[in-house]
């Protein structure tokens, strides 16, 4: 595709259309004469500036809905169509592309803090190839020339220094590239985050159609006693939550946080997917005011949250970046700063792995079986409205699971003959004390080695939610609760490095309209909080007998807390308002204050920020002080004599060989304790929003 010939298109059309309209008193929604077709959207520009980055989003976004009114035939009584065209420009990746484009990037370097932070260019650190002082003769390093030392940038480095201040000196450090996969294909994991810079560009032109966002057909069959059940077919978004910010019912469709992390509108962000939708709608029916029975079938293939990826301005945890650093590492080997712990002089040193030792292999996208669907009931019994959900469907969230084949790096190319263990008097490769047969570039399974295959595991969520007024209180209440099982979470006890567990979620939420005559005399204020809550039921959180913890690598309980005050001015046409968030785990919080001018019937103009506080990143085990290739990497609680072959655990509930804790840093697990929040301490903006509607 073209990238130049459709931003020439998109923005003639953009202009013409703001051009005409600006000469237009009144626009509205196009009907036919019959009245049973109506078109009508909008056109807008959306523009993020970021501090210290510059422009973050340069959006121009057309969307066009349309809805198609047919007669009534056989046993319906009400059949439609209805669609949801949309198309996005984004000109971040042109008008900034130093920051996020095809120039992003530049070279790095990787630490070595017991060398007192020496800095080593990149595929030039202490543990790489030529080092005469590597165990095994060593076969470290990476080809410079097929994985240059341009286009890269440290991931997390927004954030600013990731060394920890422990005895132990700095954590780990990943780097990754940055510019679009068709420009620069590094560490870009094919079907999951692979996207070329047009499709950055224009990300509803891409295999997936984003550009038809919603097409589907609703029918209503009427019994006669009342009852009807009304069937909708087609790319369709389901709501079962009614929250913001953060979902516990409303998983239903994948999320796309590649548009602005959790704070694009769940409308704008929620992913359409082909679903089959039955509900069964009894109206008044015994004690219940209202009850209405919902089935709901997937048709279309799993899709993933839109997570962003690595060189985007949004990638939520900044995951996407250490995906990508990660798919790097294992296709075409990288430098990690601060890894190696046991070589002298002092350890923490910047380490050259070769390919296909850590990193990220394979991404597992679950296939095509038609096997995601749930269920709901929905009623409202005593003024209480209520609704008890059953979903059956795939994580959309990533999981890593360890324990693939790797090399190992310690096997070197030669050794003298006299390092040779007795019994093998020929030793023409490096060798390993406890096994000779393992050979260079020889790929088997190792336990607590950072390689990882990605996939998404079978999940199911039971819940349900409840809405009442309480009229002493002249507030709104709402509450949603779901439990899953399924989930998997990073656990450096383990040898895999994850572990499956129940997951609670909840949330309370409160809505009041209340007069604050020193600020308005005439119109109230919304008031609107919520109370978000997760439990890791089969959390595991194991203390060493250095006194340092491993195990899960996040919160076992957690609280967020939001905060929503609105305004009504101007007859409803200024609205100012603040949203807060603060995530308690991470101690990080986000302020977006705005205002919304509404300017005639077709102009809206908002004009926000963006700001985050606290603390915000966390250290966590990165299990560098597992054993994953004795006798090289024997950390002190648990190191077997070379001839003595594996012992079992080395502390109680510590797997055998697995992380003493005592070395921790903020990648790569930290990001799971900061949260969304706490992860975008960076993403401080200045928001500007012109929409025409017609």
């Amino acid at each position: 595709m073209n990238s130049q010939w459709l931003f020439k298109r998109w923005s003639r059309f953009v202009t013409t259309v703001f051009f005409l309209s600006a000469f237009t008193s009144s626009v509205s929604a196009w009907n036919s004469k019959d009245g049973t077709l109506e078109v009508h959207g909008f056109l807008d520009s959306t523009t993020h500036a970021r501090l210290d980055y510059g422009i973050s989003k340069q959006r121009m976004r057309g969307q066009v809905e349309w809805s198609k009114i047919f007669k009534p035939n056989g046993l319906f009584s009400e059949i439609s169509m209805h669609g949801t065209l949309r198309a996005t420009y984004d000109g971040a990746y042109d008008l900034n592309d130093d920051e996020f484009g095809d120039s992003s990037g530049s070279n790095v370097f990787g630490r070595s803090s017991g060398l007192g932070n020496l800095e080593t260019p990149w595929g030039m650190s202490p543990v790489s190839a030529g080092n005469p002082n590597l165990p095994g003769g060593g076969n470290f390093g990476f080809n410079l020339t097929t994985n240059p030392d341009t286009g890269l940038k440290r991931v997390s480095s927004e954030l600013g220094n990731s060394n920890n201040n422990g005895a132990f000196g700095g954590g780990l450090d990943f780097y990754t590239p940055t510019r679009p996969c068709n420009v620069d294909s590094r560490g870009c994991l094919p079907g999951y985050m692979d996207a070329t810079e047009n499709e950055l560009r224009f990300p509803e032109f891409t295999d997936d159609l984003g550009v038809l966002r919603e097409i589907y057909i609703d029918a209503t069959m009427p019994f006669d006693n009342g009852d009807e059940i009304n069937f909708r077919v087609g790319r369709q978004q389901i709501v079962w939550g009614r929250t913001d910010l953060f979902r516990v019912l409303d998983v239903v469709n994948p999320n796309d946080f590649s548009i602005q992390n959790i704070y694009e509108e769940l409308e704008d962000s929620r992913v359409p997917l082909g679903i089959f939708s039955a509900e069964y709608r009894a109206g008044g029916a015994g004690a219940f005011d209202d009850l209405n029975f919902q089935l709901i079938w997937n048709f279309e293939k799993f899709r993933p949250n839109n997570l962003g990826q690595g060189g985007q301005p949004y990638n939520i945890l900044l995951a996407g970046d250490l995906f990508r650093a990660l798919g790097n590492c294992w296709d075409n080997g990288c430098t990690v700063s601060n890894f190696a712990t046991g070589l002298v002089p002092g350890g923490n040193l910047s380490t050259d792995f070769p390919a296909h030792m850590i990193g990220i292999r394979n991404v597992n996208l679950p296939k095509w079986k038609a096997d995601q669907g749930g269920f709901r009931i929905e009623g409202v019994f005593k003024s209480v409205g209520f609704s008890l959900n059953f979903l059956s469907s795939y994580s959309q969230l990533p999981s890593l699971r360890g324990g693939i084949p790797t090399t190992n790096g310690f096997v070197g190319t030669t050794i003298p003959a006299a390092g040779c263990p007795v019994g093998f008097p020929l030793c023409p490769l490096g060798f390993n004390p406890f096994d000779p047969t393992d050979v260079p570039n020889l790929e088997r399974l190792r336990g607590f080695e950072p390689a990882f295959d990605v996939h998404f595991p079978r999940v199911n969520l039971i819940g349900g939610s409840a809405d009442f007024y309480v009229d002493p209180l002249k507030s709104a209440f709402r509450v949603e609760v779901a439990h899953t099982s399924g989930e998997e979470f990073a656990d450096t006890s383990q040898r895999r490095l994850f572990s499956e567990s129940n997951v609670l979620r909840w949330v309370v939420g409160w809505d009041r309209q209340t007069y604050i005559r020193a600020l308005n005399p005439n119109r109230t204020f919304l008031l609107s909080a919520q109370i978000f809550g997760q439990h890791i039921l089969d959390h595991k959180d194991i203390t060493t007998p250095f006194g340092s913890q491993i195990g899960f690598q996040d919160h076992k309980d957690n609280f967020i807390g939001t905060f929503l005050f609105q305004g009504f001015y101007m007859n409803d046409r200024l609205l100012p308002r603040v949203i807060t968030a603060y995530d308690i785990g991470a101690q990080a919080g986000v302020i977006a204050p705005a205002i919304d001018w509404l300017v005639n019937d077709n102009w809206r103009v908002t004009f926000g920020g963006n700001f985050k506080f606290g603390t915000g990143h966390r250290e966590a085990d990165d299990a560098r002080t597992s054993n994953s290739f004795p006798p090289f990497t024997a950390g002190p609680a648990c190191n077997p004599a070379a001839a003595g072959g594996p012992t079992p655990g080395c502390f109680p509930g510590g797997g055998e060989f697995s992380s003493i804790g005592i070395r921790r840093g903020f990648e790569p697990l930290g990001r799971f304790k900061s949260g969304p929040i706490g992860m975008a301490q960076h993403e401080d903006e200045i928001q500007l929003l012109v929409r025409y509607r017609f």
